[in-house]
């Protein structure tokens, strides 16, 4: 693209030069001399022809707005109000004064001001439509994000490469013009220097083929809640752009993660755990072995009294009683026969608890089980999912079921395995005092 022009071939299209001559004329007349009165009338010229252009544009962008917004009310679609919102047609109201310079740009005897207003108005030219593509890309992203596709297949990051694109293409053009050379030219040349085009936009590449692999994977979309330790994310993904990726903790804060970075690492993706229908609920409590034993007749009786024990004990003393016979166990004899124990019963209640509670999943995993036994006592855990997934709704019923564990295990005759603490020291010694005070 080649900035000077051959002003003679295109007089007639050019008038600037009847408003020097115009200004050259009245500051003879004034008797300034002509060294003097050509610069003043080239400035004269200048500042006229951009008022003139700067209202050319102020008017353009009033009529524009007004048939605009005119036709936008018209219309029952939601389309043209994302063109209003991301000022598409704005960015063409910037033509007429571009037109206008371009038209009249000619300031005979002064080559050098006339090919640079060529040359900037040519730039003028390539802003335009750089800034009216740009826009043009946000306002079809919005647009997009109205339909039914964009809940699992955002396209920001493809919009954002798009944009990246438009300016380097228009960058391109820019130079070519200041240059004085053909924009081929400059994309021919860049063979040259693609080593350090894949160094600069590294980031930019890994991100772009990160994209990819997340929206054709489905692996993340706005929306979903994902734990990253990593990078210290544990919340809901508030955007997905090219480069980066918005997780808003649930403190608030929000945490920006590269977006190679969740191809590259692993992950957590809660939205299984949202699209089930349950939210698992694993909890244990840390029982005092010592506390373990034989249930005797009495205990049985008296556990018996729970409606959901009840069968439980009578089928399961039949089962044992009828094992000891055949084995030939006489009663009473606790190292030879099979008696139950008050975990063993107890494990059984917390069973038929949970199946009977009306916010337990109960087609989805179900376990009451013992971990490994340890120094800080007998895990029993319960593994179960609750219907619930509202996060305070779900801790509530977690917590209401604990409740219930603790408050019922000493009528199994069991105890909650815990360290001492200070008000336990002190009561051991004080009974330890008075058992001595009591022997003497």
């Amino acid at each position: 693209m080649e900035i000077s022009a051959n002003v003679n071939d295109i007089n007639n299209y050019r008038r600037m030069k009847y408003l020097l001559q115009l200004f050259e004329t009245i500051l003879r007349d004034l008797n300034v001399p002509d060294g003097i009165g050509t610069p003043i009338a080239i400035f004269a010229g200048l500042i006229v022809l951009f008022l003139v252009s700067f209202g050319a544009h102020w008017l353009t962008r009033q009529i524009m707005a007004r048939i605009v917004h005119q036709f936008v009310e018209k219309t029952k679609t939601q389309w043209d109000d994302f063109l209003i919102q991301r000022r598409v047609f704005r960015a063409l109201a910037h033509i007429s004064p571009a037109l206008i310079i371009y038209y009249t740009y000619d300031f005979s005897g002064n080559e050098f001001i006339s090919n640079l207003l060529l040359g900037s108005v040519r730039i003028y030219f390539v802003g335009i439509f750089t800034l009216f593509a740009v826009r043009f890309a946000n306002a079809a992203n919005d647009i997009y994000q109205t339909t039914p596709y964009a809940v699992n297949r955002p396209i920001k990051g493809y919009i954002q490469l798009l944009q990246i694109l438009i300016i380097c293409i228009g960058v391109i053009f820019v130079i070519a013009v200041l240059i004085n050379k053909s924009p081929l030219y400059l994309i021919g040349g860049l063979g040259a220097i693609a080593a350090v085009l894949l160094l600069v936009f590294k980031d930019t590449i890994l991100s772009l083929v990160a994209s990819i692999q997340l929206s054709a994977n489905k692996m993340l979309k706005p929306g979903d809640w994902i734990a990253m330790p990593s990078h210290n994310a544990d919340g809901t993904v508030i955007d997905i752009s090219l480069n980066t990726v918005k997780v808003q903790n649930w403190d608030k804060t929000i945490t920006t993660i590269p977006t190679y970075a969740l191809v590259s690492e692993s992950f957590n993706n809660w939205v299984g755990m949202e699209e089930s229908g349950g939210r698992r609920i694993k909890r244990s409590v840390n029982l005092d072995m010592r506390s373990v034993r034989f249930c005797d007749k009495q205990m049985l009786e008296r556990l018996s009294h729970f409606y959901i024990l009840k069968d439980y004990i009578t089928e399961r003393e039949k089962e044992i009683e009828a094992h000891n016979k055949k084995l030939k166990v006489e009663e009473g004899d606790i190292f030879n026969g099979r008696r139950q124990t008050n975990l063993g019963v107890f494990r059984h209640y917390l069973e038929n608890y949970l199946k009977q509670h009306p916010k337990i999943h109960q087609h989805m995993t179900f376990l009451v089980r013992h971990l490994q036994p340890s120094e800080k006592g007998l895990p029993l855990e319960f593994y179960v999912f609750s219907k619930d997934q509202e996060w305070a709704n779900y801790e509530s019923i977690q917590a209401d079921i604990m409740d219930h564990v603790l408050a019922i295990l000493p009528e199994f005759g069991l105890r909650v395995f815990q360290n001492p603490s200070g008000n336990d020291i002190t009561e051991f010694i004080q009974q330890t005092s008075l058992d001595s005070k009591n022997n003497q």
